[in-house]
């Protein structure tokens, strides 16, 4: 069943009222036309997302074209059948001011604000906020490695891995450039689980501690993985996994922050200069 959506197109074509198609009379570029409205092979093409070809493309440019013309019909029919044109342009008037307030804001918050978040401030909010920022999911640290079934020396690789790692890290990195389709070695940055779920079979759902080898083959490769410490779900984040989000909440507060500034200092000039008249009844 398909959906119609023309509810929310309305108010958008009652405010841009360029975007009904062209009126301009060249037959050789229209795709379709209602009454004098006009869509042109530029407004279409314009319209086709970046990287949609071959049956995509007509498929949407096809929609596209439908959509339009029942935008246009059910225009037409509603300035026809709308008694009260003063209330729809109170409230396209309205929301202009606010999508004009909104553009605004977002332009002078992005020149004042931007990136303005230091790592200072991201480690002090780090600090005093620990422990908002758990796991959701494990944590490892470790050694991870993917080899042909028929890679050399597997033996001798499994006691690597099984002994301390870190006394092993130049025979590890050596073997994995020689024969390893894929090698990380990150003793010293912790990965989320998840990472590796897509990089080694049958890992979600095992049991893991600190020290745990795991060892899973397929039909083509042999995947080791080395867990030397553990973060389990629940346990505070490490601050470079909550650095973005930190950065995120900082620049939200910063940017609300400036806004209530500008509009209190506006209020104020405003003022001051006498150009705000309240009336009283």
């Amino acid at each position: 069943m398909r959906i119609n959506l023309r509810a929310v197109t309305v108010p958008v074509l009652l405010l841009l009222c360029g975007c009904h198609g062209s009126s301009e009379r060249d037959d050789g570029t229209w795709v379709v036309s209602v009454g004098e409205s006009y869509l042109t092979e530029e407004e279409l093409r314009s319209a086709l997302p970046v990287g949609l070809h071959g049956e995509d493309s007509v498929a949407f440019a096809e929609n596209y074209v439908q959509d339009w013309v029942e935008d246009i019909l059910l225009y037409r029919q509603a300035q026809e059948n709308l008694p009260d044109d003063e209330e729809i342009d109170r409230r396209v008037e309205a929301y202009r001011r606010a999508l004009t307030i909104h553009s605004y804001q977002e332009q002078l918050v992005d020149q004042e604000v931007g990136r303005k978040v230091t790592d200072a401030e991201v480690e002090a909010y780090y600090r005093e906020h620990t422990e908002e920022f758990t796991a959701t999911e494990p944590f490892l640290r470790g050694i991870y490695m993917k080899v042909p079934l028929n890679a050399p020396s597997l033996r001798t690789l499994r006691g690597w891995l099984k002994d301390t790692p870190a006394a092993h890290l130049d025979r590890l990195e050596k073997y994995g450039i020689s024969h390893a389709v894929d090698y990380e070695c990150f003793l010293q940055k912790w990965y989320p689980l998840s990472g590796f779920s897509v990089r080694m079979p049958e890992i979600r759902g095992r049991a893991l501690r600190k020290g745990t080898d795991i060892e899973v083959t397929d039909s083509l490769y042999r995947y080791f993985l080395h867990v030397e410490e553990l973060l389990p779900v629940g346990a505070v984040l490490p601050q470079e996994y909550a650095s973005d989000e930190i950065r995120e909440i900082l620049t939200n507060l910063k940017r609300t922050d400036y806004i209530s500034r500008m509009k209190s200092e506006l209020l104020r000039e405003a003022t001051e200069d006498k150009r705000i008249k309240y009336y009283r009844k």
